[in-house]
């Protein structure tokens, strides 16, 4: 697509500026895909594109947020969002999900939000722990959402973070939450589905049936004019309508996902299953997960401590390379299990 892109495409219009919210039919083809597939009303004018998904965070928590108000975030997280809010002047409520599948623990939640509460910010399929929210849950959550905000009479919105929303397994599905809760806004990123994770591209998009939602579509404009960018790459913008709906190393995550779960569980390791993305949320064998990624430097295993991640002693580990380097990797975390005393 990229190639045909520029040898078809005449340069001043492939390479030049786009509107600040991106290609008009770019946005018109990504509405109409998600409206197919997930069967939700999906508003093109709605739509903005990003420079990633990190962008398109940073740009709603602008446009939602204000010192004081509080953002609850499901832990375990990916570890920037707190940057991303505390950077909007928000303070951050973390709720930990409920081990060992790390579900959501819609008790604690409900007992988290408060009259400050300004959003719930969750990520599925999640890093790190590769746990999917279901539509059981989904369905549960909007019902307490819906119901809070009666209670403290103002919207609560729902900001679902979803780089990782193609990269699902058995028969795995990612439901959206546009079809259960009206103040929900989707944060996305093309970088994890396509495998180009230096390629920064992805979009904000709010719900039609938001709260204020051109109100909140026109502040996710102007927090987004204060990142300073004119307009996400205007080449990939025009790559996208090709790209919908693919995912690129799929069949390659699965088979490194089942290799190396398999493996470390037959070694004595717990790991929770991930039934999406490309991460295993693997138990520490102790309850330092620093130290023991002190141990695991001495085979020659790096990995990154979940403290990080809101939550202590777990590390996650990345499959998200070669077949190669997973099967060279077991006999270093055989080894690190036998030094634990694991069966």
């Amino acid at each position: 697509a990229l190639l045909r892109a520029i040898e078809t495409t005449e340069p001043t219009a492939l390479h030049g500026y786009t509107t600040a919210a991106g290609d008009p039919a770019v946005r018109r083809a990504i509405a109409d895909d998600l409206s197919a597939r997930y069967g939700v009303e999906v508003d093109p004018t709605l739509l903005y594109l990003t420079v990633g998904a990190a962008a398109a965070l940073s740009a709603v928590f602008g446009a939602v947020l204000s010192p004081g108000d509080e953002a609850i975030v499901i832990s375990p997280y990916f570890p920037e969002y707190r940057v991303f809010l505390s950077h909007a002047g928000a303070t951050v409520v973390e709720v930990t999900a409920k081990a060992p599948d790390f579900s959501l623990d819609l008790e604690k939640i409900g007992e988290a939000i408060t009259d400050k509460t300004a959003l719930l910010l969750y990520n599925s399929p999640n890093n790190p722990t590769g746990a999917v929210v279901s539509r059981e849950e989904l369905a549960a959550l909007s019902d307490l959402l819906r119901a809070k905000e009666k209670e403290v009479g103002h919207p609560i919105y729902l900001v679902a973070d979803e780089p990782y929303r193609e990269l699902i397994y058995d028969g795995e599905e990612v439901p959206s939450p546009l079809a259960y809760y009206d103040d929900t806004v989707i944060c996305y990123s093309f970088s994890k589905s396509l495998s180009l994770p230096g390629e920064r591209i992805g979009y904000v998009l709010v719900s039609p049936r938001a709260a204020e939602a051109k109100a909140l579509y026109e502040g996710v404009m102007g927090a987004a004019r204060a990142l300073g960018y004119v307009c996400a790459p205007s080449l990939f913008q025009k790559i996208l309508p090709a790209c919908l709906g693919k995912v690129s190393s799929l069949e390659t995550y699965d088979r490194n996902r089942k290799k190396l779960y398999g493996a470390l569980t037959s070694y004595g390791f717990t790991a929770v299953y991930p039934r999406g993305a490309f991460y295993l949320f693997l138990k520490s064998p102790e309850a330092d997960a620093t130290a023991f990624l002190a141990r695991a430097k001495a085979h020659g295993i790096l990995f990154v401590p979940s403290d990080s991640f809101g939550v202590p002693g777990y590390v996650r580990i990345a499959y998200c390379v070669s077949e190669k380097e997973i099967e060279d990797s077991l006999p270093a975390f055989r080894a690190l299990a036998e030094e634990y005393g694991l069966n």
